[in-house]
């Protein structure tokens, strides 16, 4: 399994403050997917934060390694870039693969409008991808902590995490706060803009 399966996982089991926004999700599992490609040298990231071509690798995980199919565009695309580009519609595939839209409450986003008959069987908690994942969070793994906090789940042991002695590690995540933040205030000026709207047809 790979950390974006890891932080589905977490978002979809550990108590949030609210509901986990599913652009927010996509995000966060676009920067994932490009950490693991990172660190297994399928992608590499310069000094000006760009991403260039590494080595050629399979994960035998479908999303990652469709993830390396598309990391590298030309001209090379910044990591911001690359969160928007393949964060696209990422949290509902993610969701898809976990079984996340099955009938019980906590694994049913309020998103999710499938078919029962066209839901993927969930993946039960005592199977080894749910125990990784679970090691991993109860584990305070800086990574999938950071990611998590980005989405609004938060560990216990936030705030004692330290900072990743690995730059690009750093950058990533730094990136997907960064896109978090924007969209979350593409939402609020979609929300005054919509107020705004119904505000002029009430007063015609």
């Amino acid at each position: 399994m790979t950390t974006a399966h890891d932080l589905t996982t977490v978002s979809l089991d550990v108590p949030s403050g609210h509901p986990v926004e599913r652009g927010d999700l996509s995000l966060a599992l676009a920067g994932a997917e490009l950490l693991d490609l990172l660190e297994a040298g399928t992608v590499a990231l310069d000094d000006g934060l760009l991403l260039r071509r590494g080595s050629p690798t399979t994960s035998g995980d479908t999303l990652l390694d469709e993830a390396a199919s598309q990391a590298v565009q030309e001209p090379a695309e910044s990591v911001a870039d690359w969160l928007w580009r393949r964060g696209d519609g990422l949290a509902a595939r993610y969701l898809a693969a976990a079984g996340a839209d099955d009938g019980g409450a906590r694994r049913r986003p309020r998103w999710n409008v499938r078919r029962a008959a066209d839901r993927p069987a969930p993946v039960p908690a005592d199977a080894p991808e749910h125990r990784r994942a679970a090691e991993r969070w109860s584990g305070g793994d800086p990574v999938l902590v950071a990611l998590a906090a980005a989405v609004g789940v938060r560990h216990e042991a936030a705030d004692q995490v330290a900072d990743p002695e690995d730059d690009r590690v750093a950058a990533v995540l730094a990136a997907v706060n960064d896109a978090v933040v924007e969209l979350a205030a593409i939402r609020q000026r979609r929300s005054i803009e919509e107020a705004a709207f119904d505000n002029i047809w009430r007063g015609m």
